[in-house]
């Protein structure tokens, strides 16, 4: 049952200037909605953190990016007042459906606040639980949790992991589950040889990629301790880490000084910006995701979109999204031996066309389509 044309949306959550993956989520959404007719107004940010809460360089795309739409900045998450004109403004647009982009405890007291005043007005609210419960948790995350939780009217999550934790924190309302969808806005492909060429790297070397925002959950460090057994097999590899970190460098330098590992460690240490994407997911052979814990990953999504096999560890939802031997390989988390014998077993064994072919299966199943569905089944 898709959307009916003339429903009114409002999506509420980071939208551009804000970047990341759920700003880029947002975007896909509006374009999509607005191509199906509808009315679409997107609601973001005044202030999303204060600076001082914000671990990385800078919430924002770089000065001169396109606009890909205009967006109403009105939430300061430090400013009740602002909390109230968000749902005045909101209800003043008469949606039929107002849909939140909810990821972290952080913000839950202020979606909250919009969500109930917009429920007095009679107007749906439905969250898209993009995280429930942080992977670094913090005191109070669960009581924050549940008063967004008691707030909405339904909730979409995109893996079995995150369900798990809306049922364990006793959400009453309707939930729908669907995968995550492929992301596409990144347009094609580089192919190799030019993507290598463009980022300088080795035409005939083994490339693997680890892709976006670094963070000690993500497991940087369990795929450099896999680094040296790997090169005793495939001495040319090389890794292009790819992605701004939240987190202190320091061990990872030294890591890769004291193995001597400069050769064939490449630390691009940057936001990584919607254009230059496709040379690094061409340049790759497979995409690596050593994660301690996960739910769903934008990141899979994008190697998906850009047919890249992918190693992943068997946490959260990415084993659900990347079948063992059909689209990657899955090892356990926090196993440098286990990862570098996949690493190896991958190029030594010539998985990449298999598990290329075995990608374009399985990205079928990732539609947008599903998701406004799920969205229309919510709304009832």
């Amino acid at each position: 049952m898709p959307l009916d044309p003339s429903t009114r949306i409002v999506l509420l959550g980071p939208a551009f200037p804000y970047r990341g993956g759920i700003a880029h989520f947002a975007e896909k959404m509006y374009r999509d909605l607005t191509a199906a007719g509808h009315e679409v107004t997107v609601v973001t940010f005044r202030r999303q953190y204060p600076a001082f809460l914000f671990p990385g360089h800078s919430q924002f795309e770089a000065p001169g990016a396109p606009a890909p739409f205009e967006a109403l900045r009105l939430i300061d998450t430090l400013n009740p007042l602002s909390w109230r004109n968000t749902a005045r403004r909101i209800a003043a647009i008469t949606p039929d459906l107002v849909v939140i982009a909810y990821w972290m405890p952080f913000f839950a007291v202020a979606f909250a606040a919009i969500a109930r005043a917009l429920r007095r007005r009679r107007i749906r609210t439905v969250a898209i639980l993009h995280n429930m419960l942080p992977h670094e948790r913090h005191p109070g995350d669960r009581w924050l949790s549940r008063l967004f939780l008691a707030s909405c009217d339904g909730f979409l999550v995109m893996s079995a992991a995150v369900e798990r934790d809306v049922r364990a924190l006793g959400a009453s309302a309707p939930i729908e589950r669907i995968e995550h969808p492929t992301y596409d806005l990144f347009g094609a492909a580089l192919p190799t040889a030019e993507a290598r060429r463009h980022l300088g790297l080795s035409l005939d070397a083994p490339v693997l990629l680890f892709f976006g925002f670094i963070r000690k959950y993500k497991g940087l460090d369990v795929l450099l301790a896999s680094m040296p057994a790997v090169l005793e097999r495939l001495p040319d590899v090389c890794l292009v880490v790819a992605g701004e970190s939240y987190e202190p460098m320091d061990e990872a330098f030294e890591f890769v000084r004291s193995h001597a590992l400069e050769r064939h460690v490449r630390l691009d240490m940057a936001y990584i910006p919607v254009d230059a994407v496709p040379a690094y997911f061409g340049a790759a052979d497979v995409v690596v995701q050593p994660y301690r814990s996960a739910t769903q990953s934008g990141v899979a999504q994008i190697a998906f979109h850009f047919e890249k096999p992918l190693i992943v560890t068997d946490v959260g939802g990415l084993a659900e999204v990347v079948p063992h031997e059909r689209a990657g390989f899955v090892v356990p988390p926090n196993d440098p031996e286990a990862l570098a014998r996949a690493i190896v077993r991958f190029f030594e064994e010539d998985w990449a066309d298999r598990l290329t072919a075995g990608v374009r299966m399985e990205k079928t199943k990732y539609s947008w389509d599903r998701l406004y569905e799920a969205l229309a089944r919510l709304l009832g």
